[in-house]
């Protein structure tokens, strides 16, 4: 569908990331497809709330995917001349307040130590001491790592804002010792293959394996471990403010 390549140029030329690419282009066909005997000229905001009562209520559809159909939506018909669409019109789903995934203290010592493999346990030890997201551990690359001032430089973090997170000279150690043993190239952790990235897959299986060999049953992600790690600066008594910039949200709202 031509208005769905042009969509895409459009996101690529805001530099928006390739998976949000994809997320939005995909939302915004089965949006297009609902109406595909409707010029697009003539759809209006009543038929975007057709659509969502039609289609996202009806087949059970999540908040959260509602959610990226009205980001889709918004910015598909900001690039449309003709339309009878109010884009500030558009409502949102009411978002269901969930709380997060969050692991304890004895949990999270225990996921920790459970591996005897340095890189298995330096991978999920950096995750939780620095709230990291997986594509931010993904592109990690020895430079970022500032032993000097205890800093680790988190490069095209998430909304393409780069952002510093602070690392304990426990954690330091640590990847100096992993350093020492496996010698990377460009990034900080690869693959079987010599300067290529650590497969995002492996990456989970890490965490699957150590929730196995300690015996904890709640269907835990590595983004689990963020969560982990903003609660319990949370319960330490740390500021709000302070554990947004350390999470590199945009948002107050998100963190809260």
């Amino acid at each position: 569908m031509a208005q769905i390549e042009k969509f895409k140029h459009f996101l690529r030329s805001k530099r928006y990331s390739e998976s949000t690419v994809t997320t939005y282009s995909e939302a915004l066909k089965s949006f297009l497809v609902f109406y595909r005997e409707k010029p697009i000229a003539e759809i209006d905001n009543e038929d975007v709330i057709i659509y969502n009562n039609e289609y996202v209520l009806k087949n059970n559809l999540s908040a959260s995917y509602q959610n990226q159909i009205v980001n889709a939506i918004k910015l598909f018909f900001q690039t449309i001349r003709e339309t009878k669409i109010l884009v500030d019109k558009i409502h949102r789903p009411k978002r269901a307040k969930v709380l997060p995934n969050v692991l304890s203290k004895e949990e999270i010592k225990l996921i920790l130590n459970a591996h005897s493999n340095l890189k298995h346990k330096t991978i999920l030890s950096l995750i939780y001491s620095c709230g990291l997201r997986c594509g931010e551990l993904l592109v990690l690359q020895p430079v970022h790592i500032d032993s000097k001032r205890n800093l680790v430089l988190l490069k095209n973090a998430k909304g393409k804002k780069d952002r510093i997170a602070p690392l304990s000279p426990k954690i330091l150690e640590m990847l100096r010792e992993y350093y020492k043993v496996h010698k990377p190239t460009t990034y900080l952790f690869e693959g079987q293959i010599k300067g290529q990235p650590y497969d995002a897959r492996s990456l989970q299986l890490i965490l699957k394996q150590a929730l196995q060999k300690t015996g904890i049953t709640k269907p835990a992600t590595l983004h689990w471990l963020r969560h982990s790690f903003a609660t319990h600066l949370l319960e330490s008594g740390t500021d709000l403010r302070y554990i947004q910039e350390l999470l590199g949200h945009s948002s107050s709202k998100t963190t809260e």
